[in-house]
């Protein structure tokens, strides 16, 4: 058997970043942008108010009056300067005129027709935001995943369009006489197919397009056809047959040479990848819990590579055991697992079953705690190693 840190090396071996392409801005959010965007122009673009009020020269004190002599909003400048004894009424986000050095938060101001009176208890603040405070021009956001926040920083940067990794096509190929799609009326001896729609709930998540083929049937004609409907896409993913038994034709079919791996791994001991067509291949167990943790392991990292993000492999977190564990075996344990509040680090009890078959206890799961091959007997209040689901 081999470890997961070894089949998910070989397995990242297979996939490299696919080509960027130009993406607008408002199409970007998820994607994974590739390339740095930088900064077009400061923000703010010009000396901003920061409130409401009257901007005026100097540092003046209670009872100093001004005369008003224009005003200045959003989007509409002031285009004179103001001198000693002047005041231009502004706006929240309006340019500051030239001359200006402070605005008087209309607050701390009586209005007299055309003048000012400033009144006793006079706020100290200038209420100016500086050309380039939050931002200059040149400045570069980095490589990342696209959230809502960061759309708004590049549409003030002045970017609309970004470049992003083309996002990665992934073909699903369930395999099996045993399996009918939901809705179908299965007979006494089959099953619904489920592993297929979380995989590809997954990839799609992940920032991937899925293409969920057609059931393949266990016979090597039927399963050749289906696997060929896959040519185009940049990643195969087949579920079951990925064992040696005899209705198991994955890798047979499939002609993977040195693909088959048994992992030192629970649930999911069976695992195949390769190429084929020279297209990257995995083939995950059928169990379904198996196939799903499997997805998290190796699944989704391959699809982080091909989206050339540099943090591919799974992310561990850190939480407090909420119960004593026994010693570990020779296989590396992801237990399904609820995360609790705690202080600091959040707590992690695992589920009392286990059974890799037991889609309910997954479905109540919101992390797998990993228990590293042979690791001693653990205790409540240990910090152990999990993957968030």
């Amino acid at each position: 058997m081999i470890s997961v840190e070894e089949a998910l090396a070989r397995c990242l071996a297979l996939v490299a970043p696919l080509s960027p392409e130009v993406v607008p801005l408002a199409q970007a959010a998820g994607r994974w942008m590739c390339r740095p965007a930088v900064a077009k122009r400061d923000q703010p673009p010009f000396p901003a108010s920061a409130m409401d009020g009257y901007a005026v020269q100097g540092n003046p004190g209670p009872d100093d009056n001004f005369v008003v002599i224009g005003e200045a909003g959003a989007g509409h400048a002031f285009g004179g300067e103001v001198g000693p004894g002047q005041a231009v009424r502004i706006f929240t986000g309006a340019p500051v005129p030239r001359g200006a050095t402070r605005v008087i938060i209309q607050e701390d101001v009586v209005r007299l027709d055309d003048r000012i009176l400033l009144k006793d208890g006079l706020d100290a603040g200038p209420h100016i935001r500086p050309q380039g405070q939050d931002f200059r021009a040149g400045d570069s956001l980095s490589p990342r995943r696209l959230r809502p926040n960061d759309l708004a920083l590049l549409a003030a940067m002045n970017i609309p369009a970004v470049q992003a990794t083309r996002r990665p096509v992934v073909a699903i190929v369930a395999t099996g006489d045993e399996l009918v799609m939901p809705g179908e009326d299965p007979r006494p001896d089959q099953i619904n197919a489920s592993n297929s729609f979380a995989l590809q709930a997954m990839i799609e998540a992940e920032g991937g397009l899925s293409r969920l083929l057609p059931i393949a049937r266990d016979t090597e004609a039927e399963l050749a056809t289906v696997l060929g409907l896959a040519d185009d896409a940049d990643l195969i993913v087949t579920i079951g047959g990925a064992s040696v038994g005899d209705h198991d034709l994955v890798g047979r079919v499939a002609g993977l040479e040195h693909s088959f791996w048994k992992l030192a791994l629970r649930p999911g001991k069976p695992l195949m990848a390769g190429r084929l067509n020279g297209v990257p291949m995995l083939g995950l167990p059928g169990n379904p819990v198996s196939a799903i943790v499997c997805g998290h392991l190796f699944l989704l990292p391959m699809v982080r590579a091909l989206l050339g993000r540099p943090d591919a492999a799974p992310q561990y977190l850190q939480a407090r055991l909420t119960t004593d564990l026994p010693a570990n075996g020779p296989r590396a344990h992801y237990m399904r697992a609820r995360l609790l509040p705690g202080d600091g680090l959040p707590g992690i009890a695992p589920f009392d079953r286990q059974d890799s078959a037991l889609l309910s206890i997954l479905g109540q799961a919101d992390a797998l705690l990993l228990r590293p091959i042979d690791a001693p007997a653990c205790h409540a209040g240990d910090t152990v190693p999990y993957l968030p689901l």
